[in-house]
């Protein structure tokens, strides 16, 4: 948000001295695109379907691990010593591997994020490449999206002022 509100502090100035042509902005709701595109909906098909096989293999472990859990509370007064340990060692393998599972499918880099990237990021471009597309078609200086944070999807390479504050600060 705070790149937005710099961005309009700069751009601001430059454009209100552009007096003699109007600018033509326009916006779209990403959100609203993606809930009504085909292939969307494709991709969060597989994405839940793969997200149910993997929540159902994780409650098998979890049911395995209550398993050995509960009949280690029956058993462990006439279990030996050695028994005892060999029982433990194994509940706390099983809670490892069940842990290692979760992030290794639903982790930060996990499987399901790498998945979704894999199968949004084609959707996404198409998207963003039809809104630049409509955008210079339509002779549009900006483009909006309205969803969520206020973003910038396109804007005519002649307001974009990075090499001259780049040049400029340079010089400081």
């Amino acid at each position: 948000m705070k790149l937005i509100i710099i961005s309009l502090i700069i751009l601001l100035p430059l454009l209100s001295s552009v007096s003699s042509a109007q600018l033509k902005i326009g916006y779209v709701d990403s959100n609203t695109i993606m809930d009504n595109l085909p292939d969307v909906q494709d991709a969060r098909q597989k994405l839940d379907a793969l997200t149910q096989e993997w929540q159902n293999e994780l409650k098998g472990m979890e049911s395995n691990l209550k398993a050995k859990k509960d009949d280690y509370e029956k058993r462990k007064l006439i279990m030996t010593g050695e028994t005892s340990t060999e029982a433990l060692a194994e509940i706390t393998k099983l809670e490892k591997e069940i842990t290692d599972y979760r992030d290794k499918k639903f982790g930060a880099n996990g499987e399901l994020f790498q998945k979704q990237d894999e199968l949004m990021k084609p959707v996404q471009n198409k998207i963003f490449n039809t809104i630049k597309d409509i955008a210079v078609e339509e002779d549009f200086d900006f483009v909006f999206d309205r969803s969520g944070d206020l973003m910038f999807l396109y804007a005519k390479e002649k307001y974009d002022l990075t090499s001259k504050v780049l040049e400029k600060l340079k010089l400081e």
